[in-house]
């Protein structure tokens, strides 16, 4: 990857770590995903005009892959409502970019070179240690993992998915904006179709914090999406789960959540496994 390719991916886990902590603060979870997901869908109807259309090939791989964000996000909801951020986030990230690699290398036949392989799986091994400290002393709460890794698995294929369709769509922030509108309807929706005439009412306390974090979540993917034009799949999906340092700071610094030696030695790994990831990049 080159050098901007890499600031840009960088940059999208910032962000991606932020909106996922801002999203686990917002106690009801279905008023912060409904803020987070709308916001998305009139920032997309937003650009909309101000962008390329996607070009026809684009248009199956961007639905399919709105259906599977629809997925990711009820899945994201049920982790973080279950589960402690620092925990859930991780195991969440952290198992999607070794899928990744695999999905790539059947759909798009990208195949790894040797420092590239070896810094998936350093990654990988860095995640897990990441997440899977946090169950020392205690017994797992194995609905809360279960939420996580299926997350995890929502992430690897709307990545793949949406790094063909990008790549096919010959505007990367026409392919955002429409992705943004088409999956940003489902939960604002079924929202207002629970809340029925309260709606406002239930979003505008929490209005501001989520319209923020519906920003950071545009930026973030966006960014990735045009990194994916530039870059092969897998070394760019193991690259943005360098969020999860930032996530777990977060759980740490925001939610008081413990960090610990194993958690900072798992992060170490992790971070080799980054300068591999660039070395055969």
């Amino acid at each position: 990857m080159t050098p901007v390719v890499t600031a840009a991916v960088l940059l999208a886990a910032v962000t991606h770590a932020s909106w996922n902590a801002i999203a686990h603060r917002i106690t009801d979870k279905l008023v912060g995903f409904t803020l987070i997901s709308g916001g998305g869908l009139l920032i997309g109807l937003l650009l909309i005009p101000c962008t390329a259309v996607p070009r026809a090939a684009a248009w199956p791989y961007l639905l399919f892959s709105a259906a599977i964000h629809v997925t990711y996000y009820a899945l994201l909801m049920t982790s973080f409502r279950l589960g402690d951020f620092g925990q859930a986030y991780p195991i969440a990230r952290g198992t999607a970019p070794l899928v990744v690699t695999v999905l790539a290398a059947l759909f798009a036949h990208e195949v790894p070179d040797g420092w590239a392989a070896a810094g998936v799986a350093l990654s990988c091994a860095g995640l897990t240690g990441v997440a899977l400290w946090g169950l020392r002393g205690r017994r797992p709460d194995w609905a809360a993992l279960a939420a996580a890794s299926a997350t995890g698995l929502t992430i690897a294929g709307y990545t793949v998915v949406d790094g063909l369709g990008v790549r096919a769509s010959g505007s990367p922030l026409g392919y955002t904006a429409w992705l943004m509108a088409a999956e940003g309807i489902a939960i604002p929706a079924w929202a207002a179709a629970r809340w029925r005439g309260r709606t406002l009412a239930v979003l505008r306390p929490s209005a501001a914090v989520g319209l923020l974090g519906a920003a950071l979540s545009v930026t973030a993917y966006g960014l990735v999406l045009w990194a994916q034009t530039r870059a092969d799949l897998a070394p760019v999906a193991a690259l943005r789960e360098s969020s999860v340092l930032v996530g777990a700071a977060i759980g740490a610094v925001v939610f008081k959540e413990r960090f610990g030696v194993p958690r900072i030695a798992a992060a170490g790994l992790l971070v080799v496994g980054i300068g591999l990831l660039l070395h055969g990049g």
